[in-house]
């Protein structure tokens, strides 16, 4: 039995498949899969559904596509020029599969393996434990009879720097930001918005979020897995902590990693994909 972590898969289902051919993916083995499911890519409908068929195989975060998938089902927005969700929506499953993907969480921790996931990562603001909790807040409203009205909330920059007396919809709004849209942000956890997704892009004051000393280690350092930032081409440079977002929506390729030993494997993308957007490289519409 092994446990394989597999970064953003947009909706490229056939890669997805070469990929589990090529680890040999059996029933004993487990699915840790980054967030971004889905959009961008051509099949995201057979990437949720497969997804979901796996039960307790696959244990999936919520990347920001994946959320803005749900914001659109919700009616909270619309559409964008680039996203490929209509098939989803169209689907005579649509609820089922949206009903699968609101259970899922923001952040999975394994203290057997000592592995933390979340797509965009952990801000070094917040120990792996507090970043549990607060993934849980927003979870539980995901979940519950709030979603359609947190999706009406859910968009937007602020606040952007975390303190523990933010309320209600600010608060949800932060969390999910954190650990969902993070790259950049300084020593006191506040984030940026701005840059484009390559490090030369990176502001004034502002780093990359895994390269900041985290305020409330752990005695025993959790390691990190995310998914989200492709222009890192899964070169994270940070003890304990990587990146599995390798591209493949853009033309690049798809990555697993086996926690057992961190032995990394990859295959190509198939086929013309599109260029990522030329003012804000790999940014979601958000």
């Amino acid at each position: 039995m092994a446990t394989y972590a597999i970064g953003d898969i947009q909706g490229c289902y056939d890669e997805f498949q070469n990929l589990l051919e090529k680890i040999n993916f059996s029933s004993q083995d487990q699915l840790w899969i980054a967030g971004d499911l889905v959009n961008r890519g051509p099949k995201s409908l057979e990437t949720l559904r497969f997804l979901k068929d796996l039960g307790n195989q696959a244990t999936c975060v919520l990347g920001n596509h994946d959320l803005h998938l749900l914001a659109v089902h919700y009616g909270a927005v619309s559409c964008k020029r680039n996203d490929t969700l209509d098939e989803i929506l169209c689907a005579p499953d649509c609820i089922e599969l949206m009903d699968w993907l609101r259970k899922q969480k923001l952040l999975v921790h394994d203290k057997e393996l000592n592995y933390a996931m979340a797509h965009a990562g952990i801000p070094p603001c917040w120990s792996v434990r507090k970043a549990r909790k607060r993934a849980k807040e927003v979870e539980t409203v995901l979940r519950g009879t709030l979603a359609r009205e947190f999706f009406n909330h859910m968009y937007g920059n602020k606040p952007d720097c975390w303190s523990s007396s933010y309320e209600g919809w600010d608060r949800l709004r932060l969390i999910t930001n954190y650990l969902t849209r993070m790259r950049f942000c300084d020593n006191n956890g506040k984030l940026d918005f701005s840059a484009k997704g390559t490090l030369e892009s990176q502001p004034s004051g502002y780093q990359p979020w895994f390269k900041l000393p985290r305020k409330d280690p752990e005695e025993d350092p959790v390691r990190i897995i995310f998914g989200h930032w492709a222009a890192l081409e899964g070169e994270a440079e940070a003890e304990h902590v990587f990146a599995l977002d390798t591209g493949c929506v853009w033309g690049n390729k798809l990555t697993a990693m086996r926690l057992e030993d961190q032995q990394l494997f990859s295959v190509p993308a198939i086929g013309n994909k599109p260029k990522p957007p030329p003012t804000s490289a790999y940014l979601v519409n958000r």
